[in-house]
């Protein structure tokens, strides 16, 4: 295995969920970019057994002064020399609130220094067409997007935020725009974009904004994976630290203000289209393998699964069998998230 660190020393305060058992929020992250050399630091906002998905799980949420009280505690102790915010899921407004109070605090003491401190923002909200937290958490979010540099949401959260409806590239461009002029956000990606459930591709969607808050838009596509997995967000705005902090330190660009490029960079060689790339092949193989588990580990279990079937009442758990069948297999396919291999690449995307 290759020891290959792709990016400078790197110290990240990660501010999202945690699970005992599986791969989402911080459990997900921390993961991921410590296994590419980062430092990670994570305060977690809920504490659960497992992730929502299974639809059953035992825990507690962290209030908005909890969070607020941890991060005291390692400013008191000058414990917050931080490159990088990445903040995830907050359970509630007030959570979002106080998240937001860390990444302008930290902004604010690193602004000597241009680009010395980065925050990218994933507002956890929901998917598909449905919110899966309070609705008073949007504006709280909304409130937050003028300080990111990089927000990571996917196609339903970009409708929230920018409030245009998005059912075509088009639409879609017409929301990045919004996004850039009504916010000043330096960068954003959007994930997991599709106009056609029965496409075999996704897309993502990225733009930097030039000096006069235009976007530069490229998409990227690649072959949708037939089944269903969690923290996959989660593992895309991690992968995006690690990756844009690379690209960045290659266009040695890490003393710009939000890491922004001159204007004559085409979108297509962006360093935020190239980090997008990695992370994609990075995303592709990891997953490609977890199906492949997956669909072994329940052949293994035909007889089991078989006699559930015909079980009355065994929904449930024929369906906790499959939701941990699908779990991200993460930690031996450590070498796909250092050394991806890039299929999909970058196009333009007209405006």
């Amino acid at each position: 295995m290759s020891t290959d660190l792709p990016v400078p020393e790197t110290r990240v305060l990660a501010i999202a969920s945690h699970v005992v058992y599986g791969y989402v929020g911080n459990t997900m992250a921390a993961f991921v970019m410590q296994s590419s050399g980062c430092e990670v630091a994570a305060l977690n906002t809920v504490q659960f057994s497992n992730h929502t998905g299974y639809k059953q799980f035992k825990g507690t949420k962290a209030s908005a002064q909890e969070i607020r009280d941890i991060y005291q505690g390692l400013k008191q102790s000058y414990l917050t020399d931080f490159d990088v915010m990445l903040s995830g899921y907050a359970p509630s407004a007030e959570a979002v609130d106080a998240v937001g109070a860390i990444g302008r605090d930290l902004k604010l003491t690193s602004m000597e220094k241009p680009g010395s401190f980065f925050w990218v923002l994933d507002p956890v909200m929901g998917d598909e067409g449905r919110l899966y937290v309070n609705e008073d958490v949007v504006p709280a979010y909304k409130n937050l997007l003028r300080d990111a540099d990089l927000i990571v949401p996917n196609q339903f959260e970009a409708e929230l935020l920018s409030e245009v409806k998005i059912t075509s590239f088009s639409t879609l461009v017409e929301a990045v725009t919004k996004l850039h002029n009504t916010h000043h956000i330096p960068h954003i990606i959007v994930t997991s974009v599709s106009f056609d459930a029965a496409s075999p591709t996704l897309s993502v969607v990225g733009s930097t904004a030039r000096a006069d808050g235009s976007p530069r838009l490229f998409k990227i596509d690649i072959p949708a994976i037939d089944c269903f997995f969690s923290g996959t967000g989660d593992m895309f705005a991690a992968l995006a630290v690690v990756r844009l902090r690379e690209a960045v330190t290659d266009a040695n660009l890490n003393n710009t203000t939000s890491w922004l490029s001159p204007d004559d960079v085409n979108a297509v060689d962006l360093p935020l289209a190239k980090a997008a790339e990695k992370v994609l092949a990075s995303m592709h193989a990891v997953l490609e393998k977890t199906k492949k588990a997956r669909d072994e580990a329940l052949k293994a279990m035909e007889g089991l699964v078989g006699t559930l079937e015909k079980e009355k009442g065994s929904e449930n758990r024929m369906h906790l069998l499959k939701t941990k069948a699908a779990e991200v297999r993460l930690v031996r396919n450590m070498e796909d998230l250092r050394q991806p291999k890039v299929q999909y690449h970058a196009q333009p995307l007209e405006t």
